[in-house]
């Protein structure tokens, strides 16, 4: 059985040149999978908000959401380093419910790490976690909680002022504590740039090739949804949202032409075996006659 890394095994990773695999899982049969597979780390991502629960972005998502699905993961996952995501709203509100929330995630999820969104107006809240002893993974670049500031899921650090920007939120990050960072949707030059600039592992998302590791979406990487709408930074290794939709289209057939439950599906008794299973059903009514009302204590007896 393989043991699970910890912040020192994924800084040296990114010494070694040993790239990093991350993963989205929201429940046990995904994190189960995904550690049988080898993944290194899994991610609680508050992007269940979109692909589990239904919403259009990730603002909805709560902390009671995080820690439920968390606590699932860890379950699944017991080998495996998890970092779930600290919600919108749910830091840079005040210390003291910053590092609140943070511990739930971490005492009633079960994970290993929490990650925040933001650069260097994060950058208090990074240092307070983690000389509480909580591990924190950064997010930079496209964060979804401020998709509406930023106008939309648009590529960021095109311009020279919005990359000078990134490089400052990374660097203030790193300085803070983080022991990594993710960096979304930015140019390729860029991110390889601030990886090199860092100490820790920077782990990509649509952020190129020159990152220490890569993160990808559980539902985006299988095409577990309907419909499935394609992404230039995701690689599909397998279409199971068109095999689960199939095979339950097969089941719902099988039901109304009578083709299942078949032979093999069903169980047998001998005739004499039926009443001591299920009881005397001839003797059903007359025990429904035995039953009187005793009127003086409104209850029912049996004669």
């Amino acid at each position: 059985m393989r043991k699970r890394l910890t912040i020192t095994n994924l800084k040296k990773m990114k010494q070694d040149r040993n790239a990093i695999s991350v993963l989205t899982a929201y429940d046990y049969p995904s994190a189960k999978l995904a550690e049988e597979a080898g993944i290194d780390v899994i991610l609680v991502g508050d992007s269940l908000g979109n692909v589990v629960l239904g919403y259009d972005t990730t603002i909805p998502v709560t902390i009671d959401d995080i820690v439920y699905h968390t606590r699932a993961v860890a379950r699944g996952a017991q080998q495996t380093f998890i970092v779930a995501d600290m919600p919108f709203m749910t830091y840079g509100i005040g210390r003291e419910s910053t590092l609140r929330n943070a511990a739930r995630i971490m005492q009633e999820g079960g994970a290993q790490a929490v990650k925040l969104e933001g650069g260097v107006d994060i950058a208090d809240d990074v240092a307070a976690l983690v000389k509480a002893g909580i591990p924190v993974m950064g997010h930079i670049g496209l964060t979804p909680q401020s998709v509406h500031q930023l106008g939309g899921y648009k590529v960021q650090g095109k311009l020279d002022a919005d990359a000078q920007r990134l490089i400052n939120d990374a660097k203030a990050i790193e300085a803070a504590g983080a022991f990594s960072i993710v960096i979304e949707l930015v140019t390729e030059p860029l991110a390889a740039l601030i990886s090199e600039s860092l100490t820790i592992p920077v782990i990509g998302i649509g952020a190129g090739r020159s990152c220490d590791g890569q993160v990808l979406v559980y539902h985006d990487i299988l095409q577990y949804s309907s419909p499935y709408f394609e992404k230039k930074f995701v690689k599909t290794y397998a279409d199971i949202g068109t095999t689960i939709r199939n095979a339950i289209q097969s089941y719902v057939d099988d039901v109304k032409s009578g083709q299942f439950p078949e032979e093999e599906h069903v169980f047998s008794a001998q005739p004499a075996d039926l009443p001591s299973l299920y009881g005397n059903t001839n003797n059903s009514a007359l025990d429904s006659e035995k039953k009187t009302v005793d009127s003086s204590n409104k209850g029912v007896r049996l004669t």
